[in-house]
């Protein structure tokens, strides 16, 4: 038996977005707010941690090249931390990595995304990592 998925609500969704370049942060978060979701922002993995344990985001959106550490060793941790295991990770990166190299999904990761981004590739892979069972 197949499972059916719905959406949360936007209103109550928490994103984490880890990115160190600006104007992708501005756009993530444009983005993400035109939905009515709520973000956090982070301009590094540190922060990005501290904030992802403080607050338990629903979604986590990561940069994989972080100016302190690698956005895939950073996965790992938050994988291996049973406070921030459950949270999805969707990792990002305009470096020339493509979905199908193992160290992506060995890191934990649950979605990846390659830049640049098309909006509804975006949201197609929010509304997956985000979606819940149905009753």
């Amino acid at each position: 038996m197949t499972e059916t998925f719905v959406p949360r609500s936007n209103a109550d969704t928490l994103v984490l977005v880890v990115e160190d370049h600006v104007l992708t942060m501005k756009l993530f978060r444009a983005l993400i707010g035109a939905r009515g979701y709520g973000t956090l922002q982070a301009p590094d993995g540190a922060t990005g941690l501290a904030l992802a344990r403080e607050h338990q985001p629903d979604l986590i959106i990561m940069d994989v090249a972080l100016p302190d550490v690698s956005g895939l060793d950073l996965t790992r941790e938050l994988k291996d931390d049973e406070r921030t295991r459950a949270i999805p990770i969707i990792v990002t990166t305009g470096a020339p990595m493509r979905a199908e190299d193992a160290e992506v999904w060995e890191s934990g990761c649950d979605a990846f995304l390659a830049k640049p981004i098309a909006i509804s590739d975006l949201f197609d892979v929010i509304d997956k990592c985000l979606a819940v069972p149905a009753e």
